[in-house]
């Protein structure tokens, strides 16, 4: 018994070194730089040894069947061990039980650590100049409307300091004060204001029957590259806007204006004082181009200041005077506010408007400013011939006539407003209480609600009863 164990040892031993010994050549089969590698010396004493233990025990012979087999099996683990790398790490004789724990670790982790994308970087973010076409396109409209900007700038206020210079002199001859800028305690002079970089303005003082003029210069917005691009559509021009208040007293009761029939109905509808006391007039007794319309209301007025020398000057400047307007209740725009409640007639006073487009349709240049110098006669013209003029009698009367009848108007007017406001309220008070009373979850006090709402109804419904005295005899 003995031997035969001893024997059994022998052989699982013999076993365990041949399957040792097959994988170790395998893998050196494989590699074809074997021969180059060095080995260690403890590596080339476990081979010797090994070697002498195998010649020390020879296995008995096998049979045919038995060596085909073994020689088959061999061939698959070469084959296997050629595809895949060995490695003592995972080899289950060296460690019992690695690949499990592995596969257990490599689960946990896996559930721990959250799932990895790779991102994908979109096209337009790449490095390559065609990306940034957009951004390029941007770049270059931002250069060409600064570039405009300034240069538009440049150019206005060239035309305003043109026109400046060249009727300095004719308006210090007329005035004591020109160019005051109102904010100084001390008188100032040759000031043109900006009040923008299209709009100049210039103040002057200084003369008889006036209590001061505006000249502002409403220049085209060269500055704004879109507003250049809309006037390539709809022309437009620069335009010099006058403004004379004359003093209280020097200036008769009357209204009137002539204009130019593309701007007529625009202006009769905005001005306060247009479109209450004028009327369209016929224009056959005055010797001016038709395309001006007379806004009148007497006939006085127009036949005592549209005189030969202002017929005249209307043939000569069509279409550059838009328009003079004459007014002793000028009060400006109409107001469009809904909100506002009038009570009173708003503030007037005498002025004298005018509005003059400058000629080449915005190709203004500054030698065409000189040629401007008739138009500011014509001003200090009309000047005189206002405060000159006198309304005969009946005129006069019927002229205080209208102005009663349009302040009636206007009150009437600011009262029935001030009327439906009220009834707007109250309707908004009883629709609230309605809504109240809807909203009540307790019946009881609903049912009061409703029954002093319906009082209040048979109240108002009630007529009215006036109580008299009668005198006894």
């Amino acid at each position: 018994m003995k031997l035969s164990w001893l024997l059994l040892l022998v052989l699982v031993s013999l076993s365990f070194y041949m399957t040792r010994g097959r994988k170790h050549d395998a893998v050196i089969e494989d590699n074809d730089f074997a021969e180059f590698e060095e080995f260690d010396v403890d590596d080339e004493e476990d081979a010797v040894v090994e070697d002498e233990v195998e010649e020390e025990i020879v296995p008995p012979p096998k049979k045919q069947e038995e060596q085909e087999e073994s020689f088959d099996d061999g061939e698959e683990e070469e084959e296997t061990m050629a595809d895949d790398e060995f490695d003592h790490l995972t080899d289950e004789e060296e460690f019992e039980n690695f690949d499990k724990e592995k596969d257990l670790s490599k689960g946990k982790a896996s559930e721990n650590l959250p799932d990895l994308q790779m991102a994908k970087v979109p096209l337009h973010l790449r490095t390559s100049w065609d990306s940034f076409y957009l951004e390029m396109l941007m770049i270059a409209g931002l250069s060409v409307y600064f570039l405009n900007f300034l240069a538009g700038k440049t150019k206005n206020s060239k035309l305003a300091q043109a026109w400046f210079s060249s009727h300095k002199e004719l308006l210090q001859s007329q005035f004591s004060i020109v160019g005051d800028d109102g904010v100084s305690k001390e008188v100032s002079t040759d000031v043109l204001i900006k009040e923008s970089e299209n709009v100049y303005a210039l103040w002057c003082s200084g003369r008889s029957c006036v209590e001061g003029m505006l000249v502002e210069l409403k220049l085209l917005k060269r500055q704004d590259l879109i507003n250049l691009l809309l006037r390539i559509f709809k022309p437009a021009s620069d335009q010099i806007v006058i403004r004379v208040d004359m003093e209280p007293g020097k200036m008769d009761t009357y209204v009137m204006a002539v204009v130019q029939k593309k701007v007529v109905s625009k202006l009769h509808k905005e001005m306060n004082d247009l479109s209450l006391f004028t009327e369209k007039k016929s224009m056959e007794k005055f010797d001016i181009p038709s395309s001006y319309q007379l806004l009148t209301e007497l006939a006085e007025a127009p036949i005592a200041l549209l005189d030969k020398r202002v017929c005249q000057m209307l043939t000569k400047y069509d279409g550059i005077i838009e328009y003079i307007h004459i007014s002793d209740r000028f009060s400006g725009p109409k107001l469009q506010q809904e909100d506002s409640q009038p009570t009173k007639m708003p503030e007037t006073k005498p002025c004298i408007l005018f509005c003059f487009n400058l000629p080449t349709k915005g190709k203004t240049r500054t030698t065409d400013m000189e040629n401007l110098k008739p138009l500011i006669h014509l001003v200090f013209a009309f000047i005189d011939k206002v405060s000159r003029f006198q309304l005969t009698r009946e005129a006069h009367i019927r002229a205080e006539k209208n102005r009663q009848k349009a302040e009636e108007q206007f009150l009437k007017a600011a009262h029935n407003q001030r009327q439906e406001r009220a009834q707007q309220k109250r309707e908004d008070k009883r629709r609230m209480e309605k809504e109240r009373l809807m909203s009540e979850e307790d019946p009881d006090k609903a049912r009061r609600l409703e029954e002093r709402e319906q009082r209040r109804d048979a109240k108002r419904k009630q007529p009215k009863m006036k109580m008299m005295k009668i005198k006894s005899m």
